[in-house]
């Protein structure tokens, strides 16, 4: 029985060019692999060439990447943010970039797996990718991935001891843009609802906070810290211990913190920013843009972070450095009185 035509074009053969062109298949080959060294006539690489041209011959693209040692394919091994929307961003952002400058994301989503990203690591160094981003949907610190030692590697979102170059968010940076943000509106009592996770979000964006108040002048009161669930429920819970404190805003570890807060006023017939200025941080739009009011913020740069994460694969990181940082900006909307 003959096989059923599904109207597929059947690819071309380097036999089939080599006997178009007159020539070896091992000719063909060495020619279609851009093999410069190689003893072919200048005349004979033409007729090879045109014959590839007539008969729209594609080289196989994983033969030539073994012949060259490496290809235009760039790697992305994520733990979860290909099922993450807002954090999705970074693989955008390295997509973009990839081909801007003339290479290929392969993307693997492991969401978790050992096991899974081991076998997408090895797959990727057998197709001599030019090198891999590795990347998690939340900033914290890994244990390296054993296969990452065998190609140029660049973490996103993520840091190791001892590992290889980590492009992050300025955390730091951020909890200070956050805390600016009410301190420019004329706010001197300012509370911080922290997270209760280990995190360098955690650390970071309350040393930014009491930087920016310090920078200030404002004494950074200790009763003003609290620390919540890092969901809605934790914003929620903060509610009575924020108007108890005094503060006439407060900056939030993140946006749902900041969501729980908004129900928690909304029910005691308090109103933002009216009794309360509030901001949040990661301007997760879903949330941030369509509370009333519309939530000022601090945006997680995940776009920024994948196409420097690409940029420092291909060009290399700063000097004397395992960390490179990516600015927190503040985003304004209506959730922020002026008491100046």
């Amino acid at each position: 029985m003959s096989p059923v035509n599904d109207g597929r074009r059947r690819p071309v053969t380097l036999k089939e060019v080599a006997a178009k062109a007159g020539v070896s298949v091992s000719a063909v080959s060495l020619v279609a692999n851009e093999k410069k060294n190689a003893r072919i006539g200048e005349a004979t690489r033409a007729r090879v060439l045109q014959a590839i041209e007539d008969l729209g011959y594609r080289p196989n693209a994983l033969a030539k990447n073994l012949v060259h040692g490496q290809s235009r394919f760039i790697g992305l091994v994520a733990d979860a943010i290909a099922s993450t929307p807002f954090a999705g961003q970074i693989i955008h952002g390295a997509q973009v970039e990839a081909w801007r400058r003339g290479y290929v994301l392969l993307v693997a989503n492991s969401e978790g797996n050992a096991e899974a990203e081991a076998q997408a690591i090895s797959m990727l160094l057998e197709h001599k990718v030019h090198g891999i981003l590795y990347s998690t949907w939340y900033h914290r610190q890994i244990d390296l991935p054993a296969g990452l030692s065998e190609a140029e590697t660049v973490l996103v979102n993520c840091f190791a001891d001892d590992g290889p170059l980590a492009v992050v968010p300025d955390e730091f940076d951020g909890g200070r843009a956050a805390a600016q943000l009410l301190i420019d509106a004329g706010h001197e009592r300012i509370a911080f609802i922290n997270t209760v996770t280990p995190s360098p979000a955690r650390e970071g964006r309350l040393a930014g906070y009491r930087a920016a108040l310090a920078d200030a002048g404002i004494e950074v009161d200790p009763a003003l810290v609290l620390d919540a669930d890092s969901a809605q429920e934790g914003g929620y819970a903060s509610v009575e211990a924020v108007l108890a404190s005094g503060a006439t805003a407060v900056c939030c570890h993140n946006d749902r913190v900041a969501m729980g807060l908004y129900d928690g006023l909304r029910e005691r017939g308090l109103r933002i920013p009216a009794d309360l200025s509030v901001v949040g941080f990661d301007n997760q739009e879903i949330i941030a843009a369509h509370l009333r009011p519309g939530l000022s913020t601090v945006a997680l740069p995940h776009y920024e972070l994948g196409v420097a994460g690409v940029r420092a694969l291909l060009d290399g990181g700063p000097e004397a450095s395992d960390r490179l940082t990516i600015a927190c900006p503040p985003v304004v909307r209506e959730s922020v009185r002026s008491l100046a």
